[in-house]
């Protein structure tokens, strides 16, 4: 992504000699930037409150307050901002101060080289434009991990609460199992094909086998007679009398699960 073609590139430059400013100015005349020009450091500090500059370019001696006592302050308030100051060779020792502790980027003495400031303006704007590039990522990148931990506490919820119905529906099957193992009836659960598939207490009790071996088997081997009735009936419920296995007969209700083709196949309760 290059933030720079769609970025105005801003150009502060602040000297306290109009004459300084105009060449300053005419030099940079081809190049792609919209030009502010400021007198003193408080004047630059004006306009940046009301510009988003991309580079400055500005003199070291100049009356109230010098080049790097700007660009201190604007390194504080406008840190992105990228600063460039000029500077006799008289200045050395405190403009290398200021470049050290990060306040200045470039300093070029005078009199300057066109070409030379002109590029390195130039870079100074690439630099600018990718540590905005790279803000503006960061700040992405902050928005995503803030969404994901909102989706990461969302599907904590979800799991959470998927997990108490499961653990509810679980202890509701073991009441129903205990329910169903106390009725002093026997119950049978019964596919579509005539397997056992399911087998109280009281059933695996009244037929002499446990509920394991029950459960399985088909029921024509324990009651046959119904495992006729069933196979042959329209009706949605039977109540009669069958044999067990061909021995004694005992009283039994068969009632279908569901409705014609929505059958599930048949609950059997039976007394001895």
């Amino acid at each position: 992504m290059d933030m720079s073609e769609d970025t105005p590139q801003t150009l502060l430059l602040v000297d306290d000699e109009p004459n300084t400013l105009s060449a300053l100015r005419r030099m940079f005349r081809r190049e792609p930037y919209e030009i502010l020009m400021a007198g003193s450091g408080a004047q630059g500090l004006q306009l940046l409150e009301a510009h988003e500059v991309g580079v400055i370019i500005s003199d070291y001696r100049m009356p109230e307050m010098t080049g790097v006592e700007f660009l201190r302050t604007v390194k504080a308030r406008f840190p992105e901002t990228l600063r460039i100051v000029l500077s006799g060779f008289t200045d050395l020792q405190s403009v290398t101060a200021a470049v050290n502790e990060g306040a200045v980027y470039k300093f070029l003495t005078k009199p300057w080289d066109d070409t030379e400031l002109r590029e390195v303006t130039r870079e100074a704007f690439r630099l600018h434009a990718l540590q905005r590039e790279n803000r503006l990522l960061n700040e992405q990148l902050r928005a995503a991990n803030t969404e994901l931990e909102r989706f990461n506490r969302e599907l904590e919820r979800r799991v959470e609460e998927k997990t108490r119905h499961l653990e509810i529906h679980a202890a509701s099957l073991r009441v129903s199992q205990q329910i169903l193992d106390s009725l002093p009836a026997g119950v049978l659960g019964v596919d579509l094909e005539g397997v056992i598939v399911y087998a109280n207490t009281r059933a695996s009790d009244m037929m002499g086998e446990a509920g394991g071996a029950l459960v399985g088997a088909l029921l024509k081997r324990i009651l046959p007679d119904l495992a006729t009735a069933i196979a042959d009936t329209p009706e949605d419920s039977i109540h009669a009398r069958f044999s067990l296995a061909g021995e004694s007969k005992i009283d039994t209700s068969a009632q279908r699960l569901g409705r014609g083709g929505a059958s599930r196949g048949w609950v059997i309760t039976f007394f001895e």
